[in-house]
């Protein structure tokens, strides 16, 4: 390709996984061009971390720099449809009692730390570039982009990461992206001054209520300023008949509790946002010459608060896994492998409880947690994002889903009609209306 510009590896996208990878294996010396089509800082929802975030920060060097830009979160409130009653739990509570705390951070402010870190590294990180295609051959791949100022540029790689988020840019161009049947949910959220907090230590902890088309994020921000979205059915934005604000804000009334905190808060820049929350993942996350991490590979409900977690962490992986491409290529097939299987493995924990988190039976379990057979610190284990705490982990977790079936086996009654319930909800309702729905990077 004429002008084309060498490198060892390509990263696309410099939101957290493709910043942690980009670091880190600029780090070991290889020459990195990372690409964000947007510049930093720039608007993105999803502003909870959790505890196994933390040493993932203390490994890249920046933990400081979030810790001035975070809120101390040290765990959750659950409130039910009717808000008669709260329950509260910590990290603390999980297999490892060091792992107590994360932060509640925008995340403009923490991609675009990650990001200038990734450049400090090593890393050539270009804002304002994106890649328009991608082609492979034996070798490695030729990449062009489109500059902010019209331009293009081409750079030869020898490994590709796709870290590109909800633009999905080579599951898209490799046909592997599939929709997941069994979530399709929409979310609306803003931002608010003045909402009253929890008190005293827990003024930080993320609150999840539920209602009746779906559930509530409240996270408080370091800056006073609390962020606020329903996650809820398609089906009920598709019967929206107001603008989306009114619309919001009679969905916020639907739950007393959260309407209360809300009263004489003001609503940021009077700016209510809306965006399609479709679950999805691909088929295959690693290729001879390529690696999708992060959102490129999977999106799941952001219920449990997993997703800037699965990204970085999926970055740590990736970055061992690039290594064994370009220096042991004998080794790749079974590195490939083992690296769908743990990028798998996340995912497929935090969904089985996103799934069946409207269903009555969950939610009386996180109501009401109870630690026979060690349960609850399994549970809080998963929520403080300590996946591979080892055996002891593994066995609280099938313990929780054994202890559900059998509460839901001795409800039966209830149980089948949530699940006739989540059935209708999920149903794809046809295109809602584009003005209303942007695909989120």
């Amino acid at each position: 390709m004429a002008n084309s510009e060498d490198c060892d590896v390509l990263v696309i996208g410099g939101g957290p996984a493709g910043s942690t990878i980009s670091t880190l294996l600029a780090r070991e010396g290889r020459k990195v061009v990372l690409l964000e089509k947007d510049h930093h800082p720039r608007f993105h929802i999803g502003e909870s971390l959790l505890p196994g975030n933390v040493a993932l920060f203390d490994q890249l060097g920046v933990r400081d720099e979030v810790a001035r830009i975070g809120m101390p979160k040290f765990g959750i409130e659950f409130v039910p449809p009717n808000g008669d009653a709260r329950s509260y739990v910590d990290f603390a509570e999980g297999w490892d009692p060091k792992l107590d705390s994360a932060w509640q951070v925008r995340r403009s402010e923490l991609d675009e730390v990650l990001f200038r870190h990734a450049g400090k590294s090593g890393a050539l990180a270009i804002e304002g570039a994106q890649v328009r295609s991608v082609a492979f051959d034996d070798t490695g791949a030729d990449v062009t982009a489109q500059m902010a100022d019209g331009s293009q540029r081409h750079w030869r790689a020898r490994f590709v990461v796709d870290a590109s988020g909800r633009d999905t840019f080579l599951s898209k161009k490799l046909g592997t992206k599939q929709k997941n049947a069994d979530h399709n949910s929409t979310a609306l959220f803003g931002h608010f001054r003045n909402a009253r907090r929890l008190p005293g230590k827990r003024e930080g902890n993320i609150s999840i209520c539920w209602f009746d088309h779906g559930w509530f994020w409240f996270i408080p921000l370091a800056d006073g300023t609390t962020s606020v979205g329903a996650v809820c059915w398609a089906y009920y934005l598709k019967a929206r008949d107001k603008p989306l604000k009114d619309y919001f804000f009679d969905t916020i009334a639907l739950c007393p509790e959260l309407h209360d905190r809300l009263q004489g808060a003001e609503l940021v820049d009077d700016a209510v946002h809306a965006t399609g929350n479709f679950s999805y993942s691909s088929t295959q996350a690693t290729g001879d010459k390529y690696l999708l991490i992060g959102d490129a590979f999977a999106f799941i409900d952001p219920m449990f608060s997993s997703g800037v977690f699965l990204a970085m962490q999926g970055g740590f992986d990736g970055a061992q896994h690039v290594a064994t491409a370009l220096d042991r290529p004998e080794a790749l097939r079974a590195a490939r492998e083992a690296l769908e299987q743990r990028m798998r493995a996340g995912p497929r924990d935090y969904s089985w409880f996103i799934y069946r988190a409207t269903n009555p039976t969950i939610r009386d379990m996180f109501m009401h947690p109870k630690n026979v057979f060690k349960v609850k610190q399994g549970l809080m284990s998963l929520l403080a994002a300590d996946l591979h705490h080892g055996p002891a982990f593994r066995r609280s977790l099938f313990m929780f889903k054994v202890l559900y079936y059998a509460i839901s086996i001795a409800h039966f009654p209830r149980t089948y009609r949530g699940w006739k319930r989540h059935r209708v909800n999920i149903r794809d309702h046809g295109k809602l209306r584009g003005e209303t729905i942007q695909q989120q990077d």
